[in-house]
């Protein structure tokens, strides 16, 4: 393989290596500009990479019970604010504020959650 080849290849990966990194990244997939607040009950909790991830039970507008998908940044970063895996279980009730999904999914992608005890922690 010639030097130049070898050269494209490797240009080639970088530049898909730095979309796949962009992408990666989910505040263009919710309206931050906007933030809404939800109250419910946490029905599971996904604590790993590369995000954790609440689930809630909320009483919805018309009365029924919906699940909304509360994603949060990588644990690590949860860590250097306060958390640890156990701050949320399941069966506490938690109010998450921030931006809510531009689909229409019921999904929020969180900035700041409110503990059962009133704790605010950024999130």
């Amino acid at each position: 393989m010639t030097m130049r080849r070898q050269s494209l290849r490797l240009f080639a990966l970088a530049l898909l290596t730095a979309w796949v990194m962009l992408a990666h990244h989910a505040e263009p997939l919710y309206d931050m500009k906007h933030p809404i607040t939800v109250t419910g009950v946490v029905s599971r909790v996904e604590w790993s990479n590369p995000h954790v991830y609440l689930y809630l039970n909320i009483v919805g507008e018309k009365g029924g019970t919906e699940e909304w998908s509360i994603e949060l940044t990588a644990p690590h970063s949860l860590q250097h604010y306060g958390w640890t895996s156990t701050t949320v279980k399941r069966g506490d009730r938690v109010t998450c504020t921030g931006g809510r999904a531009k689909s229409g999914v019921r999904a929020l992608r969180s900035a700041m959650v409110e503990l059962p005890d009133g704790k605010r922690l950024k999130s």
